[in-house]
């Protein structure tokens, strides 16, 4: 029992570390890593060094795991300032166009292939959901506008809710005496309340971790991780959507300013790159070489059906019957750039036909479908060897064709953004014998915090600047120090002055010493961009 033990470590060590070795070598050759843990998987399975893995109930309840990490820490990161604009159309998305794309694929595929209704719409329901790792893997490696970017993520976070409900209906083997209009209501239900449940434990998640000082600064990022699946946790067992309920209270626990934000995000991240390369991995060993030639033509069908009409419609129409979130936003003064007062108006992200374009062709599918074509597989339906297979080869090769051309794609549509300085980080710790938090930011480079004077911050009473880190060595600043580029501050300020802190040290880093007098109010995202 300890020798197979001992070799099953030694060969999840190698196959982790060839893995993140993976990971620089594919951004050089600008290709996805998530092929090259496939191919891992491949290699170690029964083709290659002969280990045999076949329990699809196993993947199905790994890759559920492993995807709830991964939409954690989507949540975990996405800005609500670019988030609420694009909310709209992400939502509508991840509803209205995955029902617009699963009747189109399996039309198609019914008329093409000869299959029955059912298998044919369970190809599309399958197939219909963007993929979370490659998207935010893909996406944040190029030169975007921030709200194209933050559409695609947020879409690609919500969609995995509904078409995981819809795939669980379809791939029932026993008969359904509910009506359709039963079965509708209880989608709606399950979103419902797993994006209420999501809400709340990441509100008083949020809560909880800025009021209680606990004793190391590593539980915070457990805590923060440990929330995010107790969400999944209480959706799935008030009969929600789990899924939805991870995302949403990532999204607010991401965006509540927690302490030791910085190492919650990094924690988040890393957890979500061992699950990615755990799930390709164990998907790559699921799969059976010798079968993947005879599915080639039935991918390559689905594929273009998918591509060249499903995900194009579904982007159109989702995009003209999006509403805006109500959320109100400042309107743009017509004088020096200050927030009129008074009126407001709501913010919508509107799509030309350029964003459309690229929203259409950046639809990437990943571990997601492959892991959605395990249930039907583990429930025995009729049809799902075959469907894996189609589908393990479509995402091999669609991912391959599309992951390598978004770049070119995107400048060709005219949809790229100019190089932005870097946004400052704020890290926050809790000071709990002082009522004050330890504020810790680094100058960093195009940040206009660089030539500002410490008076000329006008950090709020109960704020102030104590030490100041440059090229190593630590020294009490005085009004007159001038910041340079690569300093690191500490700041200590009061409970009741921190935000407003941060508020104004995000300003001054984006106009700086004469920020109010451009509007700027130092929210996570420029009013207007």
């Amino acid at each position: 029992m300890t020798g197979n033990l001992d070799i099953a470590l030694l060969i999840g060590a190698a196959v982790l570390l060839v893995a993140v070795a993976a990971v620089r070598l594919s951004t050089r050759l600008g290709l996805p890593s998530l092929l090259v843990y496939l191919a891992l998987g491949m290699v170690i399975g029964e083709a290659g060094l002969g280990i045999r893995f076949d329990d699809a109930e196993l993947t199905r309840t790994l890759g559920f795991c492993a995807l709830i990490v991964i939409i954690a820490e989507g949540g975990l990161t996405a800005r609500w300032s670019a988030l609420r604009p694009v909310l709209g159309l992400s939502a509508s998305l991840a509803t209205i166009g995955v029902a617009v794309s699963i009747v189109v694929v399996g039309i198609c595929v019914h008329l093409i292939l000869g299959l029955n209704w059912r298998l044919a719409l369970l190809y599309g329901a399958v197939l219909s959901s963007t993929d979370a790792a490659a998207v935010f893997a893909t996406l944040r490696r190029l030169r975007l506008p921030p709200r194209l970017v933050a559409t695609l993520e947020a879409e690609s976070g919500l969609n995995d809710a509904p078409v995981v409900l819809l795939v669980v209906l379809l791939s029932a083997t026993a008969a359904v005496d509910h009506p359709w209009w039963y079965e509708v209501l209880m989608v709606g239900y399950e979103l419902a309340a797993g994006a209420a449940i999501g809400f709340a434990v990441g509100a008083a998640g949020r809560w909880t971790l800025r009021h209680a000082a606990l004793p190391s600064a590593g539980l915070y990022p457990i805590a923060a991780v440990g929330l995010t699946v107790l969400a999944y946790a209480a959706g799935a067992v008030a009969h929600a959507s789990g899924f939805l309920a991870v995302y949403v209270a990532g999204v607010v626990l991401g965006n509540g300013r927690l302490p030791h934000r910085r190492a919650v995000l990094g924690f988040a991240d890393g957890l979500a790159w061992v699950a990615q390369i755990g799930l390709f991995v164990l998907l790559g060993l699921l799969a059976s070489p010798g079968r993947l030639g005879g599915a080639l033509v039935p991918a390559l069908v689905v594929g273009l059906a998918l591509v060249l009409l499903a995900r194009p419609l579904s982007v159109v129409v989702a995009a003209v019957l999006a509403r805006p979130v109500r959320g109100w936003a400042p309107a743009r003064a017509r004088s020096f750039g200050r927030p009129a007062r008074g009126r407001s108006r709501p913010e919508r992200f509107r799509v030309g036909w350029r964003g459309t374009a690229f929203l259409s062709w950046a639809g990437l599918r990943g571990a997601v479908p492959i892991v959605l074509s395990t249930i039907p597989l583990s429930a025995g339906t009729p049809g799902a060897d075959g469907l894996f297979d189609a589908v393990f080869v479509l995402v091999i090769i669609f991912t391959l064709v599309q992951a390598s051309t978004l770049g070119p794609a995107a400048r060709m549509l005219g949809v790229t953004a100019p190089a932005e300085p870097a946004e400052i980080h704020v890290e926050t710790a809790p000071l709990e014998n002082i009522a004050a938090d330890l504020l810790q930011l680094d100058v960093a480079p195009g940040s206009r915090l660089a030539g500002v004077h410490i008076d000329e911050l006008r950090l709020p009473v109960g704020a102030s600047v104590t030490l100041i880190v440059r090229d190593g060595a630590g020294f009490v600043p005085g009004p007159d120090t001038r910041l340079r580029t690569g300093d690191a501050m500490l700041i200590v300020a009061t409970a009741a002055a921190r935000d407003v802190a941060e508020r104004r040290l995000r300003a001054v880093s984006r106009r700086g010493r004469l920020a109010r007098w451009f509007g700027e109010d130092g929210r996570e995202e420029p009013a207007g961009r």
